[in-house]
């Protein structure tokens, strides 16, 4: 009977979400009922990714100044990642540029965001970046940053083309300095930092551990899966009715289960998350937040945790056993897609820095 419920409801509201996006020319109904990526919307993101790449002001330095050597140019301090407001938002505005070539070799864009990578990801480039890092505070970019710097190499490990293999060896001695700083941090680390924003330990975690497979580095694996466990394995009852806070872009709840469907065997994974985030609170998570003004900087972080959520859901359903269940986040990640990817636009720089990673990341999660 519950498979049967959960059919039907998927036939109810189906028609409701294919019929947005046929209106959205982003958006495509993918294999299984999954929203994905049209080449209309992947060119549409690389142009705002190309338009900020080496955009050097308005600029956010987040360091902390030991001596008047440091008061220097974004593009000075940081070679390679100068562009689109902040660090990590650079960091993660190249790594989608390599997504979307990897999804459409053939888009409009493909020569421009070749020749901006090629610019960007030199290895003087990299050597300065790495000189900055050796001289930062050890909390500097902690794990926001250090995530995303990983998940751009492990898109370039992932892919057989000579200018992504000749980047990805570039990139690898930072890699590999971000590497040791979780295998010096993670021993130290007590407790998780449970914010929905930057410091937010399962989300730094998740894609620490996504790098550690893709280069084959069973340290680092080791470490993530044992301090994953010490972290979160005994967690029940997640708040889900405190989110989403006011500036978040990371559901809490949401990124330790996910952090957890890539530690847990399937089996295990469902026991853990039935107390984790019990029917009555994991159906607090399917409304999309509401995003009041998108040119608030910190407003528009919402944007973000819908697409955050989206990605959380489309990759913790294969591992639940509930028909019902991944019936319902299928549909909520739709709903929270269709929330925020319409309004990704050039309008306000505020979001368009670094939104339209996030909902690449979110469309391609599972491609």
């Amino acid at each position: 009977m519950k498979i049967i419920s959960a059919l039907l409801l998927s036939l109810c509201l189906s028609p409701i979400l294919m019929s947005q996006t046929t209106q959205n020319p982003f958006l495509q109904q993918g294999e299984g009922k999954q929203l994905q990526l049209t080449e209309k919307g992947a060119s549409h993101f690389a142009g705002l990714a190309l338009a900020c790449l080496q955009q050097e002001y308005p600029n956010k330095l987040n360091q902390v100044l030991k001596d008047s050597s440091m008061l220097q140019s974004p593009s000075a301090l940081h070679p390679a990642f100068y562009g689109c407001f902040d660090w990590h938002s650079s960091v993660h505005g190249h790594w989608m540029l390599i997504r979307l070539l990897k999804l459409f070799p053939k888009l409009p864009e493909a020569a421009e965001i070749r020749q901006k990578l090629e610019d960007n990801l030199s290895e003087a480039n990299i050597k300065g970046e790495l000189a900055y890092l050796n001289n930062a505070s050890k909390s500097w970019e902690r794990m926001y940053g250090w995530a995303w710097l990983l998940q751009l190499r492990t898109e370039l490990l992932n892919w057989e083309d000579s200018d992504g293999r000749r980047w990805s060896k570039n990139l690898e001695p930072l890699a590999d300095a971000f590497v040791t700083r979780y295998l010096d941090f993670l021993p130290k680390q007590q407790y998780p930092v449970r914010t929905g924003v930057h410091p937010n330990t399962a989300f730094g975690l998740t894609f620490a551990l996504d790098y550690a497979r893709a280069s084959k580095n069973e340290s680092l694996q080791s470490m993530i899966v044992q301090k994953a466990k010490e972290y979160y394995l005994l967690d029940v009852h997640c708040p889900a009715s405190w989110e989403p806070s006011g500036e978040d872009f990371l559901s809490p709840c949401l990124e330790e289960a996910n952090l957890m469907q890539r530690i847990l065997p399937a089996g295990e994974f469902n026991l853990w998350f039935q107390k984790f985030l019990p029917k009555n609170q994991l159906m607090r998570l399917r409304q999309a937040a509401d995003v009041s003004d998108r040119s608030d900087p910190k407003i528009v972080h919402l944007d973000g945790v819908n697409l955050s959520r989206a990605w959380c859901m489309y990759q913790i359903m294969p591992k639940v056993k509930s028909v019902r269940i991944r019936s319902m986040l299928q549909k909520a990640a739709g709903q929270h897609l269709m929330a925020s990817v319409p309004f990704i636009a050039s309008e306000h720089y505020e979001g368009t820095h670094w939104l339209a990673s996030f909902a690449v990341y979110a469309l391609s999660v599972n491609q």
